[in-house]
């Protein structure tokens, strides 16, 4: 037998892909092939069609029937009556509009606010340990029915955004998960919070965490986990560690490439 020589240097294991990146290839992939079905995992789902984002859902966020009703723009009576009539046929967003309870494009911008805030705790969720989605399910659909596909790489582009702005507002992600603690006044001086910063803070109890309080107003969790950080970057709210950085200043602005859709969107996510 011969004896075998050596052996090399062992290269170190690279360090595992962050889930968004991960699942971002994934979609690519699947965009590609002009897949139809759904990707799942631990933090929720992405449904696809012909490549494109048809629905999403995750349990951080408060899911459309969930704002439209909290909002008092349906009833409860009429969403699930939506669900159970048209849900088996894959119409329910369909009955809606075909019933008068909405129009066409208040559905379509409802369901974008809630496609876009749900893909993004989906490929970025709160506990970076999680695998990201990896279960393909081919041929899958969503009993809401196609509204308005979202192209992958337009999808992908706004979660980098989200990521960035996050960044920007307060570089501290302990808030994110954390209880929301309002201090008594904060030790910065500035002006009184308006609009979805001043729900957030009202809403805060100590108890409840930046999604479940999302979930209480009906309104987007990622719109207000932005809320929160903000809070606590002028001091109105605690950040779970003592020695937290000094607030950023004001964010650069933005390079003008949004579309309309991307304004109304982000219209409808300050409500």
């Amino acid at each position: 037998m011969t004896a075998s020589g050596p052996a090399g240097p062992i290269s170190p294991a690279a360090p595992p892909a962050a889930p968004a990146e991960t699942a971002g290839r994934t979609l690519d992939r699947l965009a590609s092939e002009r897949a139809t079905g759904a990707l799942h995992g631990f933090a929720g789902a992405l449904y696809l069609a012909d490549g494109a984002l048809v629905h999403a859902e995750s349990p951080a966020v408060p899911d459309l029937g969930r704002r439209l009703t909290a909002r008092g723009r349906l009833s409860p009576e009429a969403w699930e009556e939506a669900v159970a009539e048209g849900g088996p046929g894959y119409r329910a967003g369909s009955l809606l509009v075909e019933r008068g309870r909405l129009s066409r494009g208040e559905l379509e911008l409802c369901h974008l606010s809630a496609l876009f805030d749900a893909a993004y705790f989906v490929l970025s969720p709160l506990d970076p340990a999680q695998r990201a989605p990896d279960r393909f399910l081919g041929e899958a659909r969503h009993w809401l029915g196609p509204i308005r596909p979202v192209p992958v790489p337009l999808l992908r582009r706004e979660v980098v955004r989200r990521r960035r702005l996050l960044e920007r507002a307060w570089p501290r992600p302990e808030v994110d998960a954390a209880p929301v603690v309002r201090t008594s006044g904060g030790e910065r001086a500035g002006p009184a919070p308006s609009g979805g910063r001043r729900a957030v803070l009202a809403a805060a109890d100590g108890v409840r965490t930046p999604v479940q309080i999302a979930r209480a107003l009906g309104r987007s969790a990622f719109a207000t986990l932005l809320d929160v950080r903000r809070l606590a970057a002028a001091g109105l709210v605690r950040t779970p560690c003592a020695d937290a950085p000094a607030a950023p200043g004001p964010p650069p602005p933005a390079a003008p490439e949004l579309s309309l859709l991307y304004r109304i969107r982000d219209a409808l996510e300050a409500l």
